[in-house]
């Protein structure tokens, strides 16, 4: 499980620079509450190649030009 930091919207406006300088360097995410519930979660940015995370979503068809098997709304 992720440890999270957990600080209040008046904690976070006062100490932003501070909290956003943590985030940053130890990499752990920050949930900003507003009366004990979350409102916002802060986490550091990590570029992903958009393909990987596409990697095995997509069916493939041997034989793409014949019919999948499932009847379609349309032809109903």
């Amino acid at each position: 499980m992720d440890l999270v930091m957990k600080v209040s919207k008046t904690h976070f406006k006062a100490h932003a620079l501070e909290l956003l300088r943590r985030v940053e360097t130890t990499g752990e995410p920050l949930l900003i509450t507003h009366r004990g519930k979350p409102v916002l979660e802060v986490r550091p940015y990590r570029e992903e190649d958009p393909l990987t995370k596409l990697r095995g979503t997509l069916a493939r068809y041997q034989e793409p030009t014949e019919p999948t098997g499932e009847a379609w709304e349309a032809l109903e």
